[in-house]
């Protein structure tokens, strides 16, 4: 019998889903409180709230990462268990949650002041690009002050951020599929984040890491890491770092995986992966109802 050797992935931001989550309500009642007192405000009515407060930074990532810990809980309770995890941007800190690194509540408290910290960052913007020449647009992006490549996500997508003219004239300068500038409050994970960044360390400082139970890819490094210390190195440098996505999903053969399994709403992770890994087997899980059966 061949053993499947499977890897969790978490979606970052651009996965929220109005009523994401909400079948997981009855079943961990106690986390909602949890994460309404560290909060300050209730994750189950902003999912289900209409006015688009769930897109806003300052909601989108503590929504994110309360929805996905829980529904990785309840995969971990029906008898699963990762081989190793990894995370988008925001998904990084359900991996760690998910790799006993910290508390649920530690983990959220982090995502909290990650977002007000990001939120308040403004001045720049982010633009996906789709389909275009890689060579072109590194060589591009080198030419142009001021732009940086945020997520490196499969050889057909990425996501430049920086200046705004900086990120037009690149926009401009490479021939692309389809190019869009994105929904979001400032550049991040370029060095217009370095602000929100330095603050984000006297937090970091602050929370005692644990060793992992199994290995995690981190963004701005996609080699398997247990140890504490160098997982929160590796998150100290994400705000202002490149999410190298293209990478992880092409270590994730070379480490063993055969399966993995997006856990959290929508289906941006494997999407990405399926174009970059062909090989490996793909399962979406988010809601309670399509957990497989252990």
């Amino acid at each position: 019998m061949v053993m499947t050797k499977s890897a969790w992935v978490f979606p970052g931001q651009g996965s929220q889903a109005t009523g994401m989550g909400l079948d997981l309500l009855p079943e961990a009642q106690a986390k909602f409180e949890q994460a309404k007192e560290i909060l300050g405000w209730d994750v189950a009515d902003i999912c289900q709230d209409e006015t688009g407060k769930l897109s806003q930074t300052l909601y989108t990532q503590p929504c994110l990462y309360v929805v996905e810990s829980v529904l990785a809980d309840a995969i971990k309770a029906k008898g699963h268990q990762p081989d190793l995890v990894a995370g988008h941007s925001l998904g990084e800190y359900v991996a760690l949650y998910t790799a006993g690194v910290f508390d649920f509540a530690t983990g959220l408290s982090l995502v909290k002041q990650r977002a007000e910290l990001m939120d308040k960052t403004s001045g720049g913007i982010m633009a996906a690009l789709m389909g275009f020449d890689r060579d072109q647009l590194e060589a591009q992006i080198q030419q142009t002050e001021g732009v940086v490549l945020a997520n490196d996500n499969n050889a057909g997508q990425v996501v430049i951020s920086g200046a705004p003219d900086a990120v037009e004239a690149v926009m401009a300068n490479v021939k692309t599929k389809r190019a869009v500038k994105l929904n979001v409050s400032g550049a991040f994970h370029s060095p217009f984040m370095q602000e929100a960044a330095t603050a984000f360390q006297a937090v970091l400082d602050g929370v005692t890491f644990q060793d992992a139970a199994m290995p995690v890819l981190s963004n701005v490094d996609p080699t398997p890491a247990t140890e504490a210390a160098t997982l929160k190195q590796r998150l100290s440098q994400q705000m202002t770092g490149s999410v190298r996505w293209r990478e992880i999903s092409l270590a994730l053969p070379e480490w063993g995986i055969t399966q993995v399994i997006e856990v959290g709403p929508g289906k941006v992770l494997t999407g990405l992966i399926k174009r970059t890994s062909p090989s490996l087997a793909l399962v979406n899980v988010g809601a309670i109802a399509e957990i497989p059966a252990a």
